[in-house]
């Protein structure tokens, strides 16, 4: 089975709550939640913050030697559903032809009010 390898990515910034990055099992990569806190894009709409998050998952692919078109699954959390067309073009582009199982969730907040995008996501290594 393994032993599970919890990674942080400096490129990402300090942690700064009870959690890793991203948790490593065998040839799967579990990714926590990520968000546009602390970037330029946390004040913008939702499709700025999801491409924020994107440029953050591209960064931990890069880091492990893959793509995003190892993507398994996302789960994404919306504080609101006006803004899913645009989230939905963000999606398409980073995902290309590599589409992975999705779910979609609204909730009534994320931990800061101005975020209203967090996706978290597992990962396939060595493909």
């Amino acid at each position: 089975m393994g032993i599970a390898e919890r990674k942080n990515y400096p490129q990402l910034g300090e942690v700064k709550g009870p959690y890793v990055h991203a948790v490593r099992h065998g040839e799967t990569l579990y990714i926590s939640g990520l968000t546009a806190f602390g970037s330029a894009a946390q004040q913008a709409g939702i499709a700025d913050q999801a491409e924020e998050i994107f440029r953050q998952l591209h960064l931990i692919a890069d880091a492990e030697g893959t793509s995003l078109h190892a993507l398994l699954k996302v789960t994404i959390f919306v504080t609101a559903l006006d803004g899913i067309d645009r989230l939905r073009e963000v999606l398409y582009r980073n995902f290309g032809d590599h589409l992975p199982a999705s779910s979609l969730v609204q909730v009534s907040q994320l931990f800061s009010p101005d975020l209203n995008v967090e996706i978290e996501a597992i990962l396939a290594l060595n493909h």
